[in-house]
């Protein structure tokens, strides 16, 4: 049995719209964009992740990028299949005699999805590889990752907003006691700035660059205690058609995010609304949890206390709660047993 577990290649993962990370013997040992370029002609892949991020809306007619994760779900499931086969092949820096013959994988899911969406994320790790696949909610896997005793009766609430998907969970006793699962998050917000930049300077910019905006200058509020610089945008002025530079203040691109983040605000008062009362006092006393890459956005955690008047927190790393989460339920796969979906 030593033998086996030495050859085993248990790998936890949190298949994410925007990013996908890979956590193998308590390492993270893949971090890259949720993306693959394939070659049309061929339908052979040329790059996965990173690569692939930067070919991003630079292709000709012969490559294709292919985002295959959508609102946090699969919406591609060959693209997703070769794009989960190509970055466990990243992960693995093994001779090929030494290759392992065995994949045990948990995969985190938004609290959610259909059975549908179970199905396809299951035969893609299936079909990548894995001979035994375990999912886990994202909220409860961002529980544990950020250090929270889910088995307790105890409340506690996670907001973990994504790329696709904010998820809001109360969570006690292992189990998820109510929650609220809504499509706006990171790529809405990105969604957002270029639609502002479209309207208001009448310049078109890619998916790109308006993440990188959102990283730069990105806010929730307008008035911040430690306001970012001015943000140099280019595009393509929609008057002229020829290239344009623009400066942009985060207090645009605050008012840009206002509607997204407002509809945030109302799912999170939404989730409390139903919360039972013990539970309820439970949040009082230990606050909402922010996880995930929309928890980084400037001035988000003083709104919500704000609207909610409760402490708010943001996770240590949020951007990678999930997947240390996952990889402790793949560790503890025991313990965790009663969690983990099949």
């Amino acid at each position: 049995m030593a033998f086996l577990d030495f050859l085993a290649n248990d790998i936890a993962v949190d298949l994410g719209t925007a990013n996908t990370l890979i956590i193998h013997k308590d390492k993270i040992v893949l971090n890259e964009p949720s993306i693959i370029a394939v070659d049309r002609r061929s339908n052979k892949v040329i790059a996965v992740g990173k690569r692939a991020m930067q070919m991003h809306e630079k292709t000709h007619e012969d490559i294709k990028t292919i985002r295959p994760l959508k609102d946090g779900v699969i919406a591609n499931f060959h693209a997703a299949e070769l794009m989960i086969r190509g970055m466990i092949k990243m992960t693995s820096n093994k001779p090929r005699f030494f290759s392992p013959f065995f994949h045990r994988m948990v995969i985190c899911i938004p609290s959610g999805v259909t059975d549908v969406e179970k199905r396809a994320v299951r035969d893609s790790a299936e079909h990548a590889g894995a001979k035994e696949v375990y999912m886990i909610h994202e909220p409860i896997a961002a529980a544990i990752g950020i250090g929270i005793d889910i088995e307790k009766p105890m409340g506690s609430m996670i907001v973990d907003i994504g790329g696709g998907t904010t998820e809001i969970a109360i969570i006690a006793l292992a189990g998820i006691v109510c929650d609220q699962s809504i499509r706006i998050a990171g790529d809405a917000f990105s969604e957002d700035i270029l639609d502002y930049m479209r309207r208001q300077h009448n310049l078109l910019i890619g998916e790109r660059t308006a993440d990188r905006i959102k990283m730069e200058i990105g806010s929730a509020l307008i008035e911040l205690d430690e306001p970012p610089s001015d943000c140099e945008v280019r595009g393509r002025d929609l008057v002229t058609g020829v290239p344009k530079v623009k400066n942009i203040s985060y207090t645009e691109i605050a008012a840009a995010l206002d509607k997204s983040v407002l509809k945030v605000e109302e799912a999170i008062l939404k989730a409390l609304e139903v919360v039972p009362p013990e539970l309820a006092a439970d949040i009082y006393t230990n606050g909402i949890h922010l996880t995930g890459g929309g928890a980084l956005l400037r001035g988000l955690d003083k709104r919500v206390a704000n609207r909610t008047k409760l402490p708010v927190h943001i996770a240590e790393d949020p951007l990678k709660a999930v997947v240390r989460g996952t990889g402790i339920a793949l560790k503890k796969l025991g313990q965790y047993k009663n969690i983990l979906l099949t």
